[in-house]
């Protein structure tokens, strides 16, 4: 079988890498490393003495890890979820000491534009879903097993689908009849059961938004991993997070805001302001995609980049 080259756009490359790196000769986490686009530009930017260590589940984007590492002594890669950061960097004796976190959300272009992968309903392929396609089990195994109520409520929590309940009902009638074991498949049950259109918008986009972050637990890992890179960051270290929903965006924001203004204390309580225990401090508002970007990559109509520092 011929492999081929899939080419992946960095969103808000320049924004991001220009607040990750405040020390030349620091230690940063790509925790998302996908095809290397912001390692490349932050390994530019670090001296000689400075470091990257990149995180990923798929495949796929250790390979291109690999050939970067083998490259640049100052780059490592690891694979696996960042859900394991802490773990990664207490192994390596950095706990405290790394001075960036990055952590770029979604899917990738390259994963998007293999029909392999599973994750498009443009062009037909397996019905995957999985980042890391070799562990785990794919979108077909859950949606051929699980219940109408189960799907309903993953597409209207995870996709905001209104129609999430009508969906579910044409998935499991389907696959009474037959398994679902195409992308092609899922798109078309889904694109006739939908009574009605949103505009420029495929009818299953919601569906498959919310079956590949229910399959590869991407809420839950961003909310674990977001407590994590406060474990990991010293004091001054930067948190940058790119997200491309809402969903993500808003616990993102939560995140930021709780640690910014402390833990919640009981009413009445005689506590002065220096006591309380604030961790993080946003820098700036959230960061958009520029016109000319979405122009020239259409992904990046929905970015969205926070920014935070680690107070303590």
């Amino acid at each position: 079988m011929e492999v081929r080259e899939l080419k992946h756009e960095t969103v808000l490359l320049d924004e991001a890498v220009e607040a990750l790196v405040t020390n030349l000769s620091g230690v940063y986490i790509d925790a998302t490393f996908g095809r290397g686009g912001h390692s490349f530009q932050v390994l530019a930017r670090l001296s000689a003495d400075g470091g990257l260590i990149g995180l990923d589940k798929d495949p796929e984007a250790i390979r291109a890890g690999t050939k970067l590492a083998e490259s640049d002594a100052r780059f490592n890669i690891v694979h696996t979820s960042f859900a394991d950061l802490e773990q990664v960097i207490a192994q390596r004796g950095l706990t405290g000491q790394i001075d960036g976190v990055l952590l770029d959300l979604g899917v990738s272009s390259p994963q998007l534009d293999d029909p392999e992968r599973g994750f498009s309903f443009m062009n037909d392929g397996p019905l995957d879903m999985r980042m890391n396609n070799q562990a785990g089990r794919t979108a077909a195994d859950w949606l051929n097993v699980a219940g109408a109520d189960e799907i309903a409520t993953i597409l209207k929590e995870f996709g905001e689908e209104r129609f999430s309940r009508r969906i579910a009902r044409a998935i499991v009638e389907y696959r009474d009849q037959q398994p679902l074991t195409t992308t092609a498949q899922l798109a078309g049950v889904i694109a006739k059961a939908s009574p009605s259109r949103e505009k420029g918008k495929h009818p299953a986009t919601r569906s498959f938004q919310a079956i590949r972050i229910y399959i590869n637990r991407e809420l839950d890992d961003l909310a674990d991993t977001l407590d994590q890179c406060l474990a990991v960051l010293k004091q001054g270290g930067h948190l940058v997070v790119i997200s491309f929903h809402s969903l993500e965006d808003r616990i993102v924001k939560r995140f930021i805001q709780r640690k910014e203004k402390g833990e919640p204390l009981p009413r009445h309580l005689p506590v002065r302001d220096e006591m309380v225990q604030r961790e993080l401090r946003s820098l700036g508002k959230a960061i958009k995609a520029s016109d000319e970007e979405v122009a020239r990559n259409v992904r990046a109509r929905s970015a969205i980049m926070r920014v935070a520092e680690k107070l303590s």
